[in-house]
């Protein structure tokens, strides 16, 4: 799993034009993301603190963060890594990550916080049957399932002009929703993370437009979420990222609840303290702009599918912008 470095900082972010048909609209971007935007909102649900290998963030500095800005339920969803060649293979054992989000939990709940313990796996579908021995004798509140660009991928920063050169835009992402499908089909995880995030690695090849150009390519991971009942993360870190848009774009979520997905998520996927919650208040306005009324968490370890629902605010659910045609 190659992570966060070269990601934009959220004052730079703020200040770059979206890109192409999946931009937030007028009414839903005319506030940057920030401090004083991304506070009264009840829950992120994808942080990681130091105990993953490309953060470096104490749980205290996002428990004391919350607190300040008003939201009362965190979930730590640290990375876990099934090859052993990745960082997060072994960075952090089970044990120690369980214990420090738990410690957090008791330390905090009398401010109000609650504070879950999740964990971020990268799918890889030649490790399934690893991934699957690890959740059944592992119990997290709330599972993350993302595919992420290893050191292998086609779509690593060496290899990715000679993949792109020649090839359909349908050809070059291919390998890539693949594994999503997969990750989907798996039936392993409670949501699916940032769905589209290979936008991050194509970037200055194949531009956010092209994806939204190409609705089709999504159509069978959409699918596959709402035959599973697994839900769809509305993932912000791309609004500070060179895609300049949630990981998957406000149509891409619209087209989610058409077909009948029921399940959102929403998180920052911070990895910085200064992005904490960077980018959350645009991700639930475009989950309510779909016409969702809640966001999904699991707040216990159980059987996947995330069980308990938290309102989004009325005043995002209020605005909802036009999806943007």
């Amino acid at each position: 799993m190659i992570g966060e470095a070269g990601e934009a900082s959220p004052q730079a972010a703020a200040t770059a034009p979206a890109n192409g048909r999946g931009s937030a609209s007028p009414s839903a971007s005319a506030t940057a993301p920030g401090p004083d935007v991304d506070r009264d909102l009840p829950l992120d649900a994808h942080l990681h603190t130091n105990l993953s290998p490309d953060s470096d963030v104490p749980i205290d500095a996002y428990c004391a963060a919350a607190v300040e800005r008003g939201i009362p339920e965190l979930a730590i969803t640290d990375h876990l890594d099934f090859d052993p060649r990745a960082p997060a293979f072994a960075f952090a054992d089970f044990g120690t990550r369980e214990r420090t989000v738990r410690e957090a939990a008791e330390r905090w709940a009398d401010r109000g916080l609650a504070v879950r313990f999740g964990v971020e796996i990268s799918y890889e579908s030649h490790r399934e049957a690893e991934i699957r021995d690890h959740l059944a004798g592992h119990p997290y509140d709330f599972v993350i399932g993302s595919v992420h660009v290893m050191r292998h991928s086609p779509y690593t920063g060496a290899r990715v002009a000679s993949w792109v050169a020649g090839k359909s835009f349908a050809e070059v992402v291919a390998p890539y929703f693949d594994e999503v499908t997969a990750a989907i089909r798996s039936g392993l995880f409670d949501t699916l993370g940032h769905l589209d995030y290979v936008k991050k690695y194509l970037a200055g090849h194949v531009p956010p437009a092209a994806f939204a150009a190409a609705p089709d390519v999504y159509e069978t991971a959409l699918r596959g979420l709402v035959d599973t009942g697994t839900g769809l993360e509305v993932n912000a870190s791309g609004l500070r990222q060179a895609p300049r848009e949630t990981y998957p774009a406000a149509w891409a979520v619209a087209r989610f609840r058409e077909l009948g997905g029921v399940v959102v998520t929403a998180g920052s996927d911070a990895h910085r303290a200064s992005s904490f919650a960077y980018g959350l208040a645009r991700a639930y306005g475009i989950a309510a702009a779909a016409g969702f009324e809640q966001v999904a968490i699991r707040r216990s370890p159980g059987a996947p599918g995330p069980t308990d629902r938290v309102p989004i605010p009325e005043r995002l659910r209020a605005a909802r912008p036009a999806e943007t045609p």
